[in-house]
C-alpha cells in the first residue's frame, strides 16, 4: 500500500502498483471493524470480489491492488458500490499506465 497509485472515493480506497512479473493480477481487501460487524464486513468483502473479477476480466491487468473499504461501504446497494469501484479502478489503472 505505500507504493503505487492511490485512488480515494467517499466509500473505497484503491491501491495499484504494477507488476509485470506476474502471470496476473492479484487483489486484495481490508475491512475494518469501523465498516461494521462480522456479517456486514463479509458481505463487503464478498461484493468486492465478485466486483474485482468482473472489472478484471477484460483488462488484463498485471498488478497488486488493495482495495480498502471505507465506513458506509455496508450501506451502499451492489449497483453504487459497483459504479463507484469500477470508476476508481479505472482511475487507478490511467494513473498507472501515465507512469
Amino acid at each position: 500500500m505505500k507504493q503505487g497509485r492511490k485512488v480515494g472515493s467517499d466509500h473505497l480506497v484503491i491501491y495499484l502498483k504494477r507488476d509485470e512479473a506476474s502471470p496476473h493480477a492479484r487483489f486484495g481487501f481490508v475491512v475494518a471493524k469501523s465498516v461494521g460487524g462480522a456479517v456486514k464486513r463479509n458481505l463487503v468483502k464478498r461484493r468486492l470480489r465478485a466486483i474485482s473479477r468482473e472489472s478484471l476480466l477484460p483488462l488484463e491487468v498485471k498488478a497488486d491492488v488493495v482495495v480498502r473499504a471505507l465506513p458506509g461501504a455496508a450501506e451502499l446497494d451492489w449497483t453504487k458500490l459497483r459504479e463507484e469501484f469500477q470508476a476508481d479502478f479505472d482511475s487507478a489503472v490511467k494513473k498507472t499506465i501515465k507512469a
